[in-house]
């Protein structure tokens, strides 16, 4: 069965993506950083009007993704 459409199944859809990208060997830092400022576009585009648990779980990826963005980024120069 899948799961029900709403905004957190595609806040965690398109961190998937990301956190896909990133897992690459090499890393696809490009798909990755799209998929992260969509979701930030999403964060700016639905500020107000998000659950309590929504902002958290987006907060949550966002700041999950930049971390794993950050650390392939450092082994990509090296």
């Amino acid at each position: 069965m899948l799961p029900k459409l709403d905004l957190t199944t595609l806040f965690l859809s398109v961190s998937t993506a990301a956190g896909q990208a990133l897992n690459e060997t090499p890393p696809n830092i490009a798909v990755a950083q799209q998929n992260i400022e969509l979701l930030e576009l999403l964060q700016e585009k639905t500020k107000g009007n998000l659950s309590g648990e929504e902002q958290q779980i987006l907060a949550h990826l966002l700041f999950q993704l930049r971390m794993q963005y950050v650390k392939a980024k450092e082994t990509q120069s090296t």
